[in-house]
């Protein structure tokens, strides 16, 4: 048996885009990679700015731009999302390979955000907080198991069921159980959609990520030393103490919204959104440096300002009573669940939830 700690698995031939609209979590997310061992990275700050660069690399300018392998990226994002960065990869004639591996990270891994992700031909979903063994465990798949394409009049990318024992998506199976019903392709040099709308194109193409690993990734699965990833861990637990002052700075934003959105007599559209946006930030965050509470307590925010939420002032007052809440977590340093202190949270939370919510008609 090959000793994974001696063998070169050749990840770092691999090269990987991480497109994040937050700057802290883009660089949480490339120095986690960078650790595990992947040094061929690209930091992207938006969509926007991931199509233009994959718009360079498909144009083949050699040595001056690296061409991308993976892509993991944000799905909330402006001014182009993840799930659209996703769409343009699959769909458009500019893009450098209709079949990249993409990986979609979230902290609203909610089922409408995966669905969607899913329906537009993501080959992962990774919810946030994520850690140093959930990436590596998602690109392990990536490489060792990649899924094969699928191409009908409606949908183009990877099988949306992980094994052939998966169940179809919405439940009713329309497949044969072989693969008699559908056209074989070996290469990717020409997509076009079927003809009819029951043609189905199937897609058996080599494994490009273990071919440019080397020949010893070819005869085993992808792994890394456990020490490596121990250190990887470690390394993001201690980076900590600097979600602390970001988690701040997210915090006085949420204020500032609701001393402006007070100051507005009529539409707070803006405000609320602009408040949902953060709470989106939060709930994705906390967990990941060590404060589960600050994900709990931003996912609750999230929901109750989630379009079309009220925006009166009772509303604002029960964001306040969040912000409060969380600036309490992070002035002492709250971790894990917070024992009796984090349960006293988390009911004068609901107590005044329950203060401020709409008064049932009679």
């Amino acid at each position: 048996m090959l000793n994974k700690d001696k063998v070169d698995p050749g990840h770092d031939r691999i090269s990987i885009m991480v497109v994040e609209d937050n700057e802290y979590m883009l660089d949480i997310l490339y120095n986690s990679l960078k650790r595990m061992g992947f040094t061929r990275l690209q930091k992207m700050k938006n969509g926007k700015e991931a199509v233009e660069y994959l718009k360079l690399t498909a144009k083949n300018f050699g040595s001056a731009v690296e061409p991308i392998d993976i892509v993991i990226s944000d799905f909330v994002m402006s001014p182009v999302s993840g799930v659209h960065l996703l769409q343009w990869l699959r769909d458009d004639k500019a893009s450098p390979s209709r079949f990249m591996p993409f990986i979609m990270l979230s902290g609203a891994a909610d089922r409408v955000n995966v669905e969607a992700s899913r329906d537009h031909g993501v080959n992962d979903f990774m919810a946030k907080p994520f850690s140093v063994e959930n990436i590596y465990k998602v690109l392990q798949r990536i490489i060792d198991a990649p899924r094969q394409f699928v191409t009908t009049q409606t949908y183009f990318g990877p099988c949306r069921r992980r094994s052939s024992k998966a169940g179809p998506p919405g439940g009713r199976e329309r497949r044969k159980p072989d693969e008699s019903h559908a056209t074989i392709v070996y290469s990717k040099d020409k997509v076009e959609k079927p003809s009819a709308p029951s043609d189905v194109w199937l897609f058996k193409l080599p494994n490009y990520l273990k071919q440019k690993m080397g020949s010893n990734a070819m005869r085993q699965p992808f792994a890394l030393p456990d020490d490596v990833l121990f250190n990887a861990e470690q390394a993001l637990k201690r980076e900590a103490d600097g979600f602390l002052d970001w988690a701040k700075g997210y915090l006085d934003r949420l204020s500032r919204q609701v001393t402006e959105a007070k100051q507005v007599s009529g539409d707070r559209t803006a405000q609320f959104e602009e408040i949902n946006l953060i709470a989106h930030e939060l709930r994705g965050q906390g967990g990941t440096f060590g404060y589960p509470l600050i994900t709990v307590f931003g996912k609750s925010l999230y929901e109750v300002t989630k379009p079309p939420c009220r925006q009166d002032d009772a509303n604002l007052e029960i964001v306040k009573a969040h912000i409060d809440t969380m600036r309490a977590v992070l002035r002492e340093k709250i971790e894990g669940d917070g024992g009796e202190i984090g349960q006293a949270l988390f009911k004068a939370l609901k107590a005044a939830i329950s203060k401020y919510a709409p008064t049932p008609a009679a």
